[in-house]
């Protein structure tokens, strides 16, 4: 019987920047299918620590959001949006947010 073997909690990974330019704390991380928060700058080429479990407040679209809606990244935007096409999965909104609201709390995963 195959076992798995423990490696750690998983609140954190480790991702490496293989982008341009460095990743500043508290930036949103695109994991191609998800997304984290930067823990600490993260220089290019270099490894770093993102969170990827938590509440964060993120920057959100022009749109009123739901307690529990679908959250998603609009990278082109930089914002959080309910809009899931051609967009990368966030998490889901712990509170409504209002379409004036700048901001949007959202449980990553």
């Amino acid at each position: 019987m195959n076992k798995a073997g423990f490696v750690q909690k998983g609140e954190t990974i480790d991702v490496t920047n293989s982008g341009s330019a460095a990743i500043g704390y508290g930036e949103i991380v695109s994991l191609n299918t998800r997304v984290g928060v930067a823990a600490a700058p993260i220089a290019v080429g270099e490894a770093g620590a993102v969170h990827v479990v938590g509440v964060f407040e993120f920057p959100k679209a022009a749109e009123a959001v739901t307690l529990g809606a679908a959250m998603y990244y609009d990278a082109t935007n930089d914002v959080m949006t309910t809009v899931a096409t051609g967009n990368v999965s966030a998490g889901w909104a712990v509170a409504a947010a209002a379409s004036a609201d700048a901001d949007v709390k959202v449980k990553l995963g």
